[in-house]
């Protein structure tokens, strides 16, 4: 419904009811979207509707079960264009930095990046052996000494991420380990919908494999995740700024081979369905 003029129309987009007597203008119709609702979330398909499938939407294991805690946020409005949310996503590197009081140890510095392409996306990850946890997990784990921790840091195309935290007991981690019963796991989910160039709404919630009931838990790791993400949210607008008004060429780096080959692909898969809308429109 028009919230100026009451025009009401139905879920085709056409115009059912208009104010004052008299014929209903054939003009009045607007754009439809296959819509559907999922994890609390409304998922949107903005392309072609014929192609519209709710079997693409991806799958969170866990959601609904008892044995798994729920934790989330509002979400937040970000200065910056979605795709540089994509990069931050992919870059376990940069919580030495900017995540210090967090999710940073010594090895978020310098333990080398594992890339690998799969056909949703791209994933970085690694495991980092026999050292402190981090301070945000070191609240949360149940048990006490050195972990091993897995960073699995996964974009999804078009723009949506699993960042999977593992912590376990010293010696038990590892491609090949047996993970000890105490492991701590926390599955991140991250959601990034582009409102303009430079304005990207970003959503999150995690869930974790301790502790399901414990309100007091969910409402602390909220709230700790909340300020690392302003952290983040003041980089990259900052970064947005200086891609806008850049005087210099970029830079790329080593650790930047799963952002760099995150965005060749989707730039591929953007202008290949571009193609096929041409075609058929």
């Amino acid at each position: 419904e028009c919230g100026y003029h009451g025009l009401t129309f139905d879920c085709a987009g056409q115009c059912v009811w208009a104010p004052g007597a008299g014929r209903i203008p054939s003009a009045a119709r607007v754009r439809p979207y296959p819509v559907h609702e999922k994890y609390g979330l409304v998922w949107i398909w903005m392309g072609n509707a014929a192609i519209a499938d709710v079997e693409e939407i991806i799958d969170i294991p866990n959601f609904d079960s008892p044995d798994w805690g729920l934790n989330r946020g509002a979400a937040m409005e970000l200065n910056c264009n979605y795709l540089l949310m994509c990069d931050n996503l992919l870059d376990p590197t940069h919580v030495a930095w900017v995540h210090e009081t967090s999710f940073a140890t010594p090895a978020t510095k310098d333990t080398p990046l594992r890339v690998t392409k799969t056909d949703e996306g791209i994933i970085v990850h690694r495991w980092m052996m026999d050292h402190e946890p981090a301070p945000f997990y070191k609240k949360v784990v149940e048990f006490s000494g050195n972990c091993d921790r897995l960073q699995h840091y996964e974009v999804r195309y078009p723009a949506h991420a699993l960042i999977k935290a593992v912590f376990t007991p010293a010696g038990t981690g590892g491609p090949d380990g047996q993970l000890d019963p105490k492991t701590f796991v926390m599955d991140s989910y991250n959601f990034m919908t582009p409102t303009t160039e430079t304005e990207t709404r970003y959503y999150w919630f995690q869930l974790r494999n301790i502790r399901p009931d414990d309100d007091a838990l969910s409402q602390m790791m909220s709230e700790d995740v909340r300020k690392a993400f302003e952290e983040d949210r003041a980089v990259l607008d900052a970064v947005q700024i200086g891609m806008s008004e850049k005087t210099s060429p970029h830079i790329d780096l080593n650790i930047d081979a799963g952002q760099l080959r995150f965005r060749r692909q989707l730039e591929a898969m953007i202008a290949e369905e571009a193609m096929v809308d041409e075609k058929m429109a």
